[in-house]
């Protein structure tokens, strides 16, 4: 599952972007407001992808493009009301990847959003560990060719974490906040249980998940 951020200071629009991103998507969102908020975010997520508005209640959002480009990597989509041909310049030499104005329709911005990732090599459909495959457009996961049926939105963005993370310890926040998109509240059952489901349906893949006393998780071979 790819992580997507999107940063717009319309409350109506950032909601209705998110849900049609999840549902249609299946990208993991991250939302913020205003600049503040998204550097909270960008500090404490990979993200494979930002959506960013370029006027925001506190700054222009190029300014933070330019700040960004100088430290992350990351691939930015640049929504504005402002159409005029310089000012699309501006935006995509400021380091913008791609420039879409607004109004928009919802399946442009989809797939301006994937052609960006494919470009930066975000988007992989296909990921290979031993005998377990990932198809992440489908959120899909095989061992030896035969479909495991991970709960597609919580199981399988686990499994894609710990894929991605492989040898890695993963504490328990750190993961609960990645799968469900907010910081743990109380204790951990849901995270247990769907780790438990998660490690039960890896067998015969040649990886587990091993539980690390006091700190967390880390996929590894079995």
């Amino acid at each position: 599952m790819r992580n997507i951020l999107l940063v717009e200071d319309n409350k109506k629009i950032r909601l209705a972007n998110s849900n049609m991103l999840k549902r249609r998507g299946g990208y993991n969102v991250y939302l913020a407001a205003n600049l503040a908020q998204a550097r909270e975010v960008v500090a404490n997520h990979y993200l494979d992808i930002i959506v960013l508005d370029i006027m925001l209640p506190d700054g222009s959002g190029l300014d933070f493009l330019k700040t960004l480009k100088q430290d992350k990597d990351i691939p930015v989509l640049l929504l504005s009301a402002l159409d005029k041909l310089d000012e699309r310049i501006v935006g995509l030499e400021a380091g913008g990847d791609a420039y879409m104005t607004k109004p928009y329709d919802n399946k442009e911005l989809i797939l301006n959003i994937e052609a960006i990732l494919r470009r930066s090599g975000r988007m992989p459909e296909i990921i290979t560990k031993g005998a377990l495959t990932l198809r992440v457009n489908s959120n899909q996961a095989f061992v030896n060719g035969v479909d495991i049926m991970l709960g597609q939105n919580i199981e399988f963005s686990l499994l894609n974490i710990f894929v991605q993370e492989e040898n890695k310890i993963l504490s328990a926040e750190h993961l609960y906040k990645e799968v469900w998109g907010q910081p743990m509240t109380g204790n951990d059952k849901a995270l247990r249980t769907a780790v438990s489901e998660v490690r039960k349906k890896l067998e015969g893949s040649g990886y587990m998940i091993a539980t690390i006393r006091g700190q967390g998780y880390r996929f590894e071979i079995e």
